[in-house]
């Protein structure tokens, strides 16, 4: 099935290479902002939306939660978990000056994804912050004549012409993205394994007025139902101080008993519960790189 995909871009994004790999062949649609990929899907633009949603080293993503949650009310359809392996890139041509480097350009996350390096072999050097790793690069790219370098992956490299001065500078070799798919219908992945024994279940859940142990009775709900929670995250309802609904992620498909049975609970509480979504998740393999770094 043909399927166009609206990503974060522009090309050679981490997210692009997500979706290269669980969709590959399908039309992709590069775009500047997180907001602007899901207004493609709302609007029948793109039939899928593929963004960040969490990094294993910075966390959430936020702008993806409350855009998603506050403004489109899209359903996640599926997750994509993939190895984040970030390398020091300049233009050729000023690849032998990179310890005189008067500038580094970075989504804000890589930065912080490689302070050891920046701190050790770069120490004093300032950054800026992109939309993206790959709008560094393509930034890095139109401009041969500055002693300037990006932080990207490989993709980044090719797809610009720059040369991998360091490889793998990031703080933490563990380095993960969780990318969510989002779409109005059923995304085609035929071809394609999840990860053995894990869907996930996502819900929002919105406490009734403030009261003691209102959380804990939340979580009663999942735990004597022996419903794992992979993770449970605070955000603001945007009325006002203090106000907060809470994103939980079962790790379980939606089934016919258990998980309607605690939201029904929940509701009986007094709760706001909806469902964002119940999906197959998918991991990509760390890619193994033989090539030689520059000195």
């Amino acid at each position: 099935m043909f399927q166009t995909i609206a990503f974060l871009g522009p090309r050679a994004t981490f997210t692009e290479l997500a979706v290269s790999k669980l969709f590959p062949g399908s039309e992709k649609l590069p775009m500047m902002t997180i907001p602007e990929c899901l207004d493609a899907v709302n609007e029948e633009q793109a039939d899928i939306a593929v963004i960040p949603l969490e990094n294993a080293l910075e966390g959430s993503v936020n702008i993806t939660l409350d855009y998603l949650i506050h403004e489109v009310l899209l359903p996640i359809k599926g997750e994509i978990i993939a190895p984040i392996q970030q390398h020091y890139m300049m233009h050729p041509g000023q690849a032998a000056r990179w310890k005189e480097t008067e500038m580094i350009y970075s989504h804000s996350h890589a930065i912080a994804q490689c302070h050891k390096f920046i701190h050790k072999e770069l120490k004093g050097t300032p950054y800026e912050y992109a939309t993206s790793t790959a709008a560094a690069a393509e930034f890095v790219r139109n401009n041969p004549d500055r002693c300037i370098a990006a932080i990207a992956n490989d993709l980044a490299a090719e797809e610009y012409g720059l040369e991998i001065i360091r490889r793998d500078i990031h703080d933490y070799s563990h380095n993960h993205t969780r990318f969510i798919v989002v779409s109005k219908s059923d995304p085609d992945y035929s071809g394609h394994k999840t990860v053995e024994g894990i869907n996930k279940t996502t819900l929002i859940v919105m406490l009734p007025a403030d009261h003691t142990g209102a959380l804990h009775q939340v979580l009663s709900a999942f735990a004597w139902r022996k419903l794992n929670l992979s993770k449970i995250e605070s955000r603001p309802l945007k009325t006002g101080l203090g106000n907060y609904f809470f994103i939980i992620d079962v790790d379980m498909k939606l089934d016919d008993v258990l998980i309607p049975g605690a939201m029904a609970e929940l509701e009986a509480l007094g709760c706001k519960v909806s469902l964002l979504g119940s999906y197959p998740s998918f991991i990509i393999e760390k890619a193994v790189q033989n090539k030689k770094e520059s000195v």
